[in-house]
């Protein structure tokens, strides 16, 4: 079984997916295990430079670490956005493709919530 076999048989429960300019999508999936019980799934697809398929990356964050996930996530972010680049307009990139009728429609907040 390749890759793309398995990953179909794991359907997602939820899913939301975001562009990332013309090259890069990501991925962000809720997941049932075996023993029903759920995680998420964040999955970089982005394309490759010889323009043959895709490059896939996967990251699984279980509901033990949701919290402390998302308190380390942000504070990274708010590093970048607050000490590293303060001056920088992050809101130019924060519109979202409207072509995508399966995406959610999320406010754009300045701290990640659960």
């Amino acid at each position: 079984m390749n890759y793309v076999e398995k990953d179909k048989n794991q359907d997602s429960i939820y899913t939301n997916k975001m562009r990332a300019g013309s090259r890069r999508t990501y991925f962000f999936d809720v997941r049932q295990t075996k023993g029903k019980d759920y995680y998420v799934s964040i999955t970089e697809s982005s394309k490759r430079s010889d323009g043959e398929g895709y490059d896939r990356h996967k990251l699984f964050i279980y509901k033990e670490d949701f919290n402390r996930f998302l308190e380390c996530l942000q504070e990274t972010i708010n590093e970048v956005k607050n000490n590293l680049l303060p001056d920088f307009d992050y809101n130019t990139f924060s519109r979202k493709d409207t072509d995508e009728s399966s995406e959610q429609t999320n406010k754009q907040e300045d701290t990640l919530s659960w």
